[in-house]
């Protein structure tokens, strides 16, 4: 009987145990997104460098990328064109930025794409190119390097690598009203968009003007409220004696943009204390433009 009774036992606890749902093992691996990137969502570095003395990148002739560049392209359904040139390209709309998602991984022409860099993304330029970005809420701008496609999003213009956003102070919003001017070089190293960069931040030989048929200009910022270009203005002109320091308007997008320039400026003139002067004031990003 106890051996009958044992054996009944033991078929029903085996019975029993089949019936329930095994538990399900712990995985082994981290849950991660799909595709290339280890983040789900974008951010900024938790300790980043200083990245306040970064330098503008400096416009130099370069051939097309055999990556980057082919037209038409397609994503999420939209199809995007790119530009043969960027010669003259000016267009104002709202900058992005991108940040730690995407550093290390490499960018539309194959570079890897470094956030501490004066670089951006943007839908139709030519691969490699050099824009000058506007802040037109402080007046501030950068020059970048486009060396990656993005961003993808109806209302966006351009992305901005992690550094540049910094340097327009556009980091905490997240997005910012710019204007975009490209910065084209020759094969001989002219310039041949209109703005050429004047770094204070770097000791630099004698910076003078050299004979033109055009009227240069220092531009200090550009703005899309006159009533913020004209507080730039007044602080401008105790550093600008014996300048004419103007408001010029226009229209690149349709809409107002309100540049405030100091000049026209005289053949040979040394505008090193100028400048000096400016970026003590807290204007670190003139720039030299010529006009007709």
């Amino acid at each position: 009987m106890r051996t009958g009774f044992i054996s009944l036992l033991l078929v029903m606890t085996l019975v029993g145990c089949s019936s329930k749902p095994s538990p399900q093992a712990p995985s082994t691996q981290p849950t991660s997104p799909s595709g290339r990137y280890s983040m789900t969502h974008d951010k900024a570095p938790v300790s980043p460098p200083d990245v306040s003395k970064v330098p503008d990148a400096v416009p130099r002739y370069e051939p097309l990328s055999r990556g980057g560049n082919r037209s038409p392209y397609e994503v999420f359904g939209q199809t995007y064109t790119v530009m043969p040139s960027a010669d003259g390209y000016r267009e104002s709309g709202t900058a992005s930025w991108y940040g730690m998602k995407f550093h290390g991984h490499l960018t539309s022409n194959g570079e890897v794409y470094d956030m501490y860099e004066m670089t951006a993304a943007h839908k139709s330029l030519p691969i490699p190119s050099y824009v000058r970005v506007t802040n037109l809420d402080n007046g501030q701008s950068v020059v970048v390097r486009v060396n990656d496609r993005g961003p993808f999003h109806h209302d966006r213009l351009i992305d901005l690598s992690y550094a540049a956003a910094y340097r327009l102070d556009i980091l905490q919003r997240g997005t910012g009203r710019v204007h975009v001017e490209a910065i084209t070089p020759s094969p001989s190293g002219q310039m041949l968009a209109s703005a050429t960069a004047v770094n204070s931040r770097t000791p630099a030989a004698s910076t003078s003007l050299r004979a033109s048929h055009d009227r240069r200009y220092l531009q200090i910022g550009a703005f899309a409220s006159e009533a913020a270009a004209r507080n730039v203005q007044q602080q401008v002109m105790p550093f600008a004696t014996g300048f004419g320091v103007g408001i010029y308007t226009a229209y690149p997008s349709g809409s107002p943009i309100y540049r405030v320039k100091i000049g026209p400026l005289n053949v040979g003139e040394s505008l090193d204390n100028l400048i000096a002067s400016l970026a003590g004031a807290g204007f670190h990003s003139p720039h030299l433009v010529a006009e007709p």
